[in-house]
C-alpha cells in the first residue's frame, strides 16, 4: 500500500463517521422511509427492502468515487 491508499482509508473512515454522528442525531430520519421503499408486516413477520434509499447511496457513491478518482 502506498500513502494514496492511507489518504482513501482516513477519508473513507470520517465519512462513516459523519454519517454514524448523523445518524446518533436523528438528521436521518428519512432514510429507509422514501416513496419507493417497501414495508411488508403480516403477524410476526415483518419485510424490509429500501430500495429508493439504496439507489440514492449508490448514486451517491458513484459520484463521489468520480470525483476522488478524476482528483487523483
Amino acid at each position: 500500500m502506498d500513502n494514496s491508499a492511507g489518504v482513501l482509508f482516513l477519508i473513507a473512515g470520517a465519512g462513516l463517521a459523519l454519517v454514524g454522528v448523523l445518524a446518533l442525531t436523528g438528521t436521518l430520519s428519512w432514510f429507509g422511509r422514501l416513496p419507493g421503499d417497501i414495508h411488508l408486516s403480516r403477524g410476526h413477520a415483518h419485510f424490509f427492502a429500501p430500495i429508493v434509499s439504496m439507489i440514492i447511496v449508490s448514486i451517491v457513491l458513484t459520484l463521489m468515487l468520480n470525483i476522488f478518482g478524476r482528483l487523483r
